[in-house]
């Protein structure tokens, strides 16, 4: 069941700033996506908002959300696999709303498979969704960013770059993403802008739903992620949100380089530590 989310409690923090966030619509599923929460915190933060999406009718449910609340938003339909569709993207962010301070590089796609079954097209396909386009994006959206005297870059990756889980195109390209951050963080810092990541967890998505709990296996999964963690509860694109709205408000000035995770500490345990927990989970369906 998706959470009743209360609006923010300190509007304001990103009023002026204009910002880009890619794959801003959901999956259809239960529950909302990272990009889709992202986009709408940052505007009830007070942003201007370019929804950048592959399928413009799911960008089109988030601007909807947005407009319903009083925000300001525009769809732009992108593959942001594409060099001319990502200068095309920030173009239209400038254009429309005078400029761009904040980028959120948040199109993925997750895969299952370990380095001896998964195939060369799906290793390729799996770095051109979740690295590739988030080099393009950026390509062209720092100059725009640091016309502005500077701004903010946040990378959303995945908890599968720092531990094993099966997934190994996913994982390696979420693991670039995080050093591509770094390198960012060096090569641009002067410029004023500040780039970090997010590590999301188990969390509930349409997206991780529809790829690891289908069918009469979904309570079950969101069972165990909810045990896995230190705090026992569910995490959905929500808490991505507002992490993604922190690291680029001036509240995180002096923060760059960093991977957040935001996972209930699912990373600072061991499997065999977590086993008191998990005791409680129920049996999977057959």
């Amino acid at each position: 069941m998706e959470r009743k989310v209360p609006v923010v409690t300190r509007p304001g923090r990103l009023e002026g700033k204009v910002a880009i966030v890619t794959g801003a619509g959901s999956t259809p599923g239960p529950g909302i996506g990272t990009g889709k929460a992202t986009a709408v915190v940052l505007a009830r933060e007070g942003a201007s908002v370019l929804l950048a999406d592959l399928y413009p009718e799911r960008a089109a449910e988030t601007l909807e959300m947005i407009e319903a609340e009083g925000g300001k938003a525009k769809v732009h339909a992108a593959d942001v696999t594409s060099a001319a569709a990502c200068e095309a993207m920030v173009a239209d962010a400038v254009g429309t709303f005078g400029g761009l301070d904040i980028l959120v590089n948040n199109v993925g796609r997750a895969s299952l498979g370990t380095v001896v079954d998964t195939t060369e097209e799906a290793w390729d396909l799996a770095f051109a969704i979740n690295l590739r386009s988030a080099f393009l994006s950026s390509k062209y959206a720092v100059p725009a960013i640091a016309a502005r005297g500077g701004g903010s870059v946040v990378n959303i990756a995945s908890i599968s770059a720092l531990r094993g889980d099966g997934t190994v195109a996913y994982s390696a390209a979420k693991g670039g993403l995080i050093a591509m951050t770094i390198d960012m963080a060096y090569s641009h810092g002067r410029q004023g802008i500040r780039v970090n990541a997010i590590a999301p967890g188990h969390i509930t998505t349409p997206m991780v739903m529809s790829v690891s709990a289908p069918g009469p296996r979904a309570d079950f999964m969101n069972s165990m992620r909810s045990e896995a963690g230190l705090l026992g509860t569910p995490g959905d694109g929500w808490d991505v949100g507002w992490a993604a709205a922190f690291l680029a408000s001036d509240e995180a000035r002096w923060i760059t380089g960093a991977t957040l995770p935001v996972e209930s500490g699912v990373l600072s345990v061991t499997p065999l530590m977590m086993a008191p927990h998990l005791r409680a989970v129920p049996e999977p369906p057959a």
